[in-house]
């Protein structure tokens, strides 16, 4: 049961984080976390994905620039970059993978962010940057690095607002 906790306390205490401290992310995280992803669900197991890892400032700043809502990317020690194949699931498969990689992240204690690429107007032009084939998309953009400061829970519906109830047939 400690184990279970211990998951679900991740789950639960996750947050978007945009500050960072200027401090390096060891590389065999990095690769423990890209690790984790690989085991995300995926359609038909075909595992669409390719992960470009951006940890040279000039380039996260490259790449600050050209998206419109993660310009603290500059600031990240890490950028994962989640591309997949343009397969018909490719936009399920990538968020999969994306959201096994915030989670590896936090229980890592790391911060991180998703910044959206599918369909963004400069995902063509992120592609090219980091040399990704043709024929992958842009799934996301995910700032990592140890967070400064502490963030606040948001709050959340409750719970009993988000379930609703199945029709049930009497037999």
């Amino acid at each position: 049961m400690e184990k279970i906790s211990e998951v679900l306390k991740v789950l639960k205490e996750r947050r978007s984080i945009r500050r960072y401290q200027e401090k390096e992310v060891p590389e065999d995280v990095i690769k423990d976390i890209i690790d984790c992803a690989r085991f995300a669900p995926t359609a038909r197991n075909l595992q669409p994905w390719k992960f470009v890892v951006i940890t040279d400032g000039l380039l996260r700043k490259k790449i600050a620039g050209i998206c419109d809502y993660g310009k603290f990317i500059a600031d990240a020690p890490v950028c994962i970059s989640v591309f997949c194949e343009d397969t018909k699931y490719y936009l399920e498969d990538g968020s999969a993978a994306t959201t096994y990689i915030l989670v590896a992240a936090k229980a890592y204690g790391l911060g991180s962010c998703w910044v959206a690429g599918d369909k963004k107007p400069y995902a063509e032009e992120i592609r090219k940057l980091l040399n990704v084939p043709p024929g992958y998309k842009l799934v996301s953009l995910i700032s990592i690095g140890y967070p400064e400061g502490t963030i606040p829970a948001p709050s959340k519906k409750p719970l009993d607002e988000i379930i609703l109830s199945a029709p049930s047939r009497k037999r």
